[in-house]
Parts: C-alpha cells; sequence; structure tokens
C-alpha cells in the first residue's frame, strides 16, 4: 500500500485490459477533465485543480472499450463521496438482488456473502436481514467508516488478486462474491477475476454488475464516461475476461439500473466446462449488431457532438428568455456532462443533491454550487435540468411539490426535451 500512494498521480496505458495488445483506435474525445468526483471546497481551489484527458479507444483485437489514462486509486476512492444508501431505487434494486441469490442459493446463515467495493454496506445489510453471513471490503476510509457503523465487517483495502488468499484463510470461501459496478474501475481486470475466484467456494457464484455498452451506445449515455470508469463491458469482452481468468459464465441478465447494466453471473462450478449456451448466443448478437466494429464507434461519436450542442442550445435560449434553470444532483456522470458541454453558473447557477456529503461543495471542472434539496422550493427556478436522469422517476416524484407549483425538468440524455407538466 505505501509503493502505491508514491505512485505518481496518473499514467497512460499503451495495451489493451484485455488481450495486451496495441491495435488501440480513439473514437471519442470528450477533452481535458476533472475527475467527476473530485468536488471543490472554496474558490480557493479553482485555479490550481486538476485535469485529464478523457479519451475513449477501442481495441481492434478484441473490442473491448476503455480508457488508457489510469488515474492513481488512492487519488480516486480513499476518500469517497458517492453513498449506495442514498437512492430509493437502489435500496429496492440491492433488496430484489440479495431476495433473489438467497433463494436460488438456499444461502443459510453458515454461508459466506463478500462484496468488493461494499461502500456504506447497504447491499450487505439486506444479507444480513436474511441471517446470511457477510464481509465487505471497501477502500475509501471513511465510507468503510460508514459500514462499520451500520454493522457490516469491512476491510479496509483495495481488493486486488494478492488480498484474496488471505481474506479466504481467514473468513473460509464464500458463496458469493459481489462486485456491482466496480469492475469497470479497475486497471487490471483479469487479476481482479482471478482475486474473484480464489475467494469462491467450490459451489459457489461470482455475481457482478457492469454499466452495458450496447445501452451506452444505443441511449448515447456518454455522461457516464470518466476517469474512474476504465472499461465499458459488452457481453463478448465480459466472455473474454472469464476465459483469462478460468472462470464460466453460467448466466447473464439486463437490469435497468443505472441507465441499463449487465448481471454476471460466473463459478468455477464442478462440471461447467464452458459458458452458458444463451451467454455465447448473446455475444454472437453483439456482433451481429455491430460492436466489434469501428464505424459504431465513429457514428456515436458524431450523435454525442450533435447532442451537446441541442443541450446548450436550449439551455441558452431558456436564459436568455429570462428563466432561470437549476440542475438536480451532483453525479460522477453529471460531471462529465457538465464539463464537456461547457455549462458554467450562467446557465446552471446551481445544482441540488441529496447527499450531505456533497452539499456546500462545488463541481468538479464547472465550479457549479452544490446546495440543499430545499434550494428547490425556497428559489422555484422555473426548471430544473435532471443531472442523475438515471434516477429521473424517483427524482420527479420527490419533487411533486416543485412540478405543483409550475416547476419543469429537462431530461439531457440522449437528446434534452422537456418533461410534459
Amino acid at each position: 500500500m505505501d509503493a502505491e500512494r508514491q505512485a505518481p498521480a496518473h499514467r497512460t496505458r499503451a495495451t489493451c485490459r484485455a488481450c495486451g495488445e496495441s491495435r488501440l483506435y480513439r473514437f471519442l474525445s470528450l477533452g481535458p477533465t476533472a475527475l467527476a468526483n473530485a468536488f471543490l471546497h472554496s474558490a480557493d481551489q479553482f485555479v490550481n485543480e486538476q485535469v485529464y484527458p478523457l479519451d475513449v479507444y477501442f481495441c481492434d483485437t478484441c473490442s473491448l472499450v476503455q480508457l488508457l489514462e489510469v488515474i492513481n486509486p488512492d487519488v480516486l476512492f480513499r476518500n469517497y463521496l458517492y453513498v449506495t444508501g442514498t437512492s430509493d431505487t437502489i435500496a429496492a434494486h440491492n433488496r430484489e438482488s440479495a431476495h433473489r441469490l438467497v433463494e436460488s442459493l438456499r444461502l443459510e446463515a453458515t454461508d459466506l456473502v463478500i462484496e468488493i467495493a461494499s461502500n456504506d454496506g447497504s447491499l450487505l445489510q439486506c444479507f444480513q436481514r436474511q441471517g446470511v453471513r457477510t464481509l465487505g471490503i471497501e477502500p475509501a476510509t471513511n465510507i468503510a467508516e460508514m459500514a462499520r457503523r451500520n454493522g457490516i465487517e469491512t476491510i479496509n483495502e483495495f481488493f486486488r488478486a494478492a488480498l484474496a488468499p488471505g481474506v479466504r484463510a481467514s473468513y473460509g470461501p464464500a458463496k458469493v462474491v459481489l462486485a456491482s459496478n466496480v469492475l469497470a474501475h479497475v486497471d487490471d481486470p483479469v487479476g481482479f477475476l482471478r482475486g474473484c475466484r480464489t475467494l469462491l467456494d467450490d459451489s459457489g457464484l461470482v455475481v457482478i454488475e457492469v454499466p452495458y455498452l450496447s445501452d451506452l451506445l444505443e441511449r448515447l449515455e456518454y455522461d457516464t464516461i470518466y476517469h474512474e470508469h476504465l472499461c465499458y463491458f459488452s457481453v463478448g469482452t465480459l466472455i473474454r475476461l472469464c476465459d483469462a481468468a478460468e472462470l464460466r459464465i453460467v448466466r447473464m441478465e439486463h437490469a435497468p439500473v443505472h441507465g441499463g447494466s449487465l448481471r454476471m453471473y460466473a463459478g468455477r462450478r464442478k462440471g461447467v466446462s464452458c459458458h452458458a449456451e444463451s451467454v455465447v448466443a448473446w455475444a454472437a448478437r453483439e456482433r451481429g449488431a455491430g460492436l466489434a466494429d469501428r464505424s459504431r464507434y465513429e457514428r456515436f461519436a458524431g450523435a454525442v457532438e450533435r447532442s451537446r450542442t441541442a443541450l446548450v442550445g436550449l439551455l441558452e435560449a431558456l436564459t436568455n428568455g429570462g428563466s432561470v434553470v437549476a440542475g438536480y444532483g451532483a453525479p460522477a456522470k453529471g460531471n462529465t456532462l457538465l464539463n464537456y458541454c461547457g455549462l458554467n453558473t450562467r446557465l446552471l447557477p446551481y445544482t441540488v443533491d441529496k447527499s450531505p456529503l456533497k452539499v456546500g461543495l462545488y463541481t468538479p471542472g464547472t465550479h457549479i454550487p452544490v446546495l440543499s434539496v430545499a434550494t428547490l422550493l425556497d428559489r422555484r427556478p422555473d426548471y430544473v435540468l435532471i443531472l442523475a436522469w438515471n434516477f429521473a422517476e424517483e427524482i420527479m416524484r420527490q419533487q411533486q411539490a416543485y412540478r405543483e407549483r409550475g416547476g419543469r425538468f429537462i431530461i439531457p440524455i440522449p437528446d434534452a426535451y422537456l418533461v410534459d407538466p
């Protein structure tokens, strides 16, 4: 860990994470961008703010979509501001996920569920309530402490293959290893999956959720691209990574959460010698849809630029007409959108957020103040741009009082539009 802390703030890869080849094609550049969760505490910090290239590459050999700029994980994750427990949508998703796994695997009190990047322990609490033994592994020191206060035993470390043998020796093999929205964060996804395999019981499963590349392309979700997300996965690339890690995918599901996600079930079960036929067929459909072709990504890049032009044009027209537009949410994805679109306090004087960890701070790069949600009723802006659009239904439901007083919402993705009153 000491060596990692002494590593430079960032470095640039020259080869693909999945196949090791260097046939990498840049198809999208979102420009020099501040780190999406590096919120600022005061205006004094603006002048020294660091920015890094946010460029996206396609591997011509294996089709993995990825960033080549690698930010030191300590910079990104040791003190973290994203907390899973603040969203009703994620809470419902967690309860459903835990119930299904407990039922389908017949988990008992002696069985162990390990979650990697366990955040505040919200998901593991769902297993605890059903009498199952749990362990969290979480690198953010402040978030790990929250989890412990929530009753979740938590190891405050980055997970890597070298950590797995010691965890297994101390706690025993796991029936389930969970990793939600973390595989995209690691520079060595094959090593990460090998570590998961080490933790598993012979009949156990590793259950991984990742944002789905196909949804990103089809729905123009370019704002889900930021420095924490090093990789963007298709079923085909997950098959390749699991092959390298000696895992077999027994089931793949699509979930609507976070704008469209894949939920992968993989294991080293006895007698499982190949990936499920349905998974192999899914990968074949992806190839038919162009996910292995450069031209698909070039079309995506052109659509992203047109989307930016449309959103900025709408906000300019509203502001020039005398309307006030505020933001809702200060998510990482919102900061990519704000920076790429060049939005500032003239077009968006403030945004609001439910997380007390973000209220009172300034958004990275664009320096927009983050205020409490109560501000919407206090100031009554004419329009609210929902930056956390993946929770739009939840947000609009919670802000019904604002809506009843004449407020209107704007959804920015894929093409900006006004929600009917």
